[in-house]
């Protein structure tokens, strides 16, 4: 027989290791803890460049010139704004206002493909002019949802912010200060791309099919939800908070490794170092959270790092990008359940980028499995069963 069956031979669970493309968009060096966009580290792109910036690099491989990145804005400005019918749509008992976020923006942007009614197999360029399209959107559903759910009026997109201080206009009805603008835009750079993630591969498979640009985008975010991946950073300031005190943390940790439940934001498929992005955003969390009052927070969030790196650190697990993250964003008035859905926001670049690169030598993914259930079983007639 050529099934494939199970005589106990060791497969990559997960497709842990497993490669599945080649890609020239980021890297990561796990054991040393480092992580490049295009070639560029990005600490030199947290330092230096912008969220459109930073989101033309990973998409068309190079750093834009003056006037390609003043229409690469433009063209997302111009595709910001939602049309009458998906705001009337998101304010109908269609969306209940208690829904998680992530849902409606999954369902929003599947929406936005019933909308389109040039959908076909598409050449490349019209493939990223919807994906760029998509990218532009996505903050206006996020910030339009959180309006309405608080018995608010929607706030348009404004021509003249930028896309991560136009995403806090939204969000807060008032155009944010200039360095909770520019933080905010840094932490979209450090979530735009991943390598190979859940989510990224999610969206290439669908799009592997040569199914449509929402389809694939819709499959990513549901990924993205889960709180192995997009969700964590909700789950580690919901940890925060019921610790409680800073000199609580330590007892914490301990009862916790003692039972083995997983401490939310450290350890990483990829990384055996610390996480370039959470160093950066510890900077800024500590920042932020004595000037906004959520100082005790971050106290208790360095004491759970000292007692995890104490215990854990010979095994390579240090904080991962969550870990801070959460208390960035509550220290910008984001509540919890937006952290996944700005992941998103970002993250939508990446994936766009990686399901374009992967189309332009396309072939169906299609993996095996080893058979491990009976052969030759006998059918039985329903009436003797």
């Amino acid at each position: 027989m050529a099934f494939i069956v199970d005589v106990g031979q060791e497969f990559p669970r997960g497709l842990e290791g497993v490669i599945a493309c080649k890609s020239a968009i980021s890297a990561i060096d796990g054991e040393e803890g480092l992580l490049i966009y295009r070639g560029i580290p990005i600490e030199v792109l947290a330092e230096k460049s912008t969220f459109e910036e930073t989101s033309y690099l990973i998409l068309f491989g190079e750093l834009p010139k003056k006037d390609e990145l003043e229409n690469f804005k433009k063209d997302l400005k111009e595709n910001a704004p939602l049309s009458d019918d998906e705001l009337s749509f998101m304010k109908s008992d269609s969306i209940p206002k208690t829904a998680h976020p992530m849902d409606v923006l999954r369902t929003m942007v599947s929406l936005l493909g019933v909308a389109d009614k040039s959908i076909g197999t598409d050449p490349i360029d019209i493939k990223t002019e919807r994906l760029k399209k998509i990218i532009a959107k996505i903050p206006t559903i996020i910030g339009a949802f959180h309006r309405i759910r608080e018995g608010k009026e929607p706030v348009a997109p404004s021509d003249e912010l930028p896309h991560a201080a136009n995403f806090l206009y939204m969000m807060r009805g008032e155009k944010p200060g200039e360095e909770e603008a520019r933080i905010f835009d840094i932490a979209l750079i450090l979530h735009i791309d991943h390598g190979m993630n859940a989510s990224t591969f999610s969206g290439m498979v669908t799009a592997s099919s040569l199914s449509d640009m929402y389809s694939a985008i819709t499959s990513a975010i549901g990924t993205l939800k889960g709180p192995l991946h997009g969700g964590a950073n909700e789950r580690v300031l919901a940890m925060l908070e019921e610790i409680g005190e800073p000199e609580k943390a330590e007892e914490y940790v301990k009862n916790a490794l003692a039972q083995k439940k997983k401490i939310m934001g450290f350890g990483h498929r990829v990384y055996k170092a610390y996480d370039p992005r959470a160093r950066i955003l510890k900077g800024f969390a500590k920042k932020l959270a004595y000037e906004k009052g959520f100082g005790k927070l971050f106290e208790i969030a360095e004491k759970v790092e000292e007692a995890m790196i104490k215990n854990l650190s010979h095994k390579g697990i240090f904080p991962n990008v969550d870990f801070y993250s959460g208390i960035v964003y509550s220290a910008l008035g984001i509540p919890k359940d937006l952290f996944t859905p700005i992941f998103a926001m970002a993250r939508v670049s990446g994936w766009a980028a990686h399901i374009i690169e992967y189309l332009h030598e396309n072939r169906i993914f299609r993996p095996r499995a080893i058979y491990n259930g009976p052969i030759e079983k006998e059918y039985v007639p329903l009436e003797m069963r």
